[in-house]
């Protein structure tokens, strides 16, 4: 069977060669769909060979995106990876594996490790983190969500979990981590206001002491040191944010309504 690898990408340039070339042996064909990017990420894209085909347009949402490129593939599985992601050399023995076998499952789970300032991250909110990024095409799809996109599988059913690890080159600093907080806190406001969900004092002082109590103690988030603490306050505080900015949503929609 053959194997196409998509891939978004908005102002990659420190990492897209890394990802490419984690990923260029067992794919078939690779697609790209770039977000009017103002760096050298189609330049240095483009130095991967005749595999990989570029496309350019706004970004429309990472569900969206991801569903775009898996439509123009032409492979029968779809691998899906993130730009600042890398496949480790035991996960792409997994996969090659899997592919000589005809991928006899329909979707496959693998497990991602994220770093934080250069640490690879143990435990908290982030370990364990297994993502399906794996299937044979039409078998499922990205949702639509503004946060936290998820594949949605088209029947019920127990991906096989694959060996090796995604590693995940998430955030150099604290202040990516904040910046990137910042953002999806006001996407997920827009989110729970879409969904009808209403403002409530308890969730906006209690849902982020919940939050942090979770990833920090009962996650053994501590354990990861000054980065397990840092991780586990800036996610309490998106969770903060994210219900402070529903509000804000209501009080909009009450004035111009």
């Amino acid at each position: 069977m053959t194997l196409t690898t998509i891939i978004i990408t908005l102002n990659e340039e420190k990492n897209i060669a890394r990802c490419l070339s984690s990923v260029l042996d067992f794919s078939d064909e690779i697609l790209i769909l770039d977000s009017l990017s103002t760096d050298l990420t189609r330049e240095t894209s483009a130095q991967f060979g005749e595999k990989v085909t570029i496309f350019s347009r706004p970004f429309s949402g990472y569900g969206d995106s991801k569903n775009y490129l898996e439509r123009l593939a032409t492979s029968e599985a779809i691998f899906s990876i993130d730009a600042d992601e890398e496949v480790s050399p035991e996960l792409k023995i997994s996969i090659e594996t899997e592919k000589k076998l005809g991928f006899q499952f329909s979707t496959y789970s693998v497990k991602r490790k994220n770093s934080y300032c250069g640490k690879w991250i143990q435990h908290g909110g982030w370990n364990p983190d297994l993502k399906i990024r794996l299937w044979k095409k039409g078998e499922a799809s990205w949702n639509l969500s503004e946060v936290h996109e998820s594949v949605d599988l088209k029947e019920k059913q127990t991906p096989k979990l694959l060996n090796g690890y995604l590693l995940h080159y998430s955030y150099q600093n604290p202040e990516e981590l904040s910046k990137k907080a910042e953002a999806y806190s006001g996407k997920g406001a827009i989110k729970l206001f879409r969904m009808k969900k209403k403002f409530s004092l308890f969730n906006l002082l209690f849902s982020p002491i919940a939050r942090f109590l979770r990833d920090y103690f009962l996650k053994l988030g501590f354990l990861d040191g000054m980065a397990g603490f840092e991780i586990a306050k800036i996610t309490a505080l998106e969770v903060f944010l994210k219900y402070r900015k529903l509000k804000q949503l209501e009080r909009s929609a009450k004035h111009t309504g």
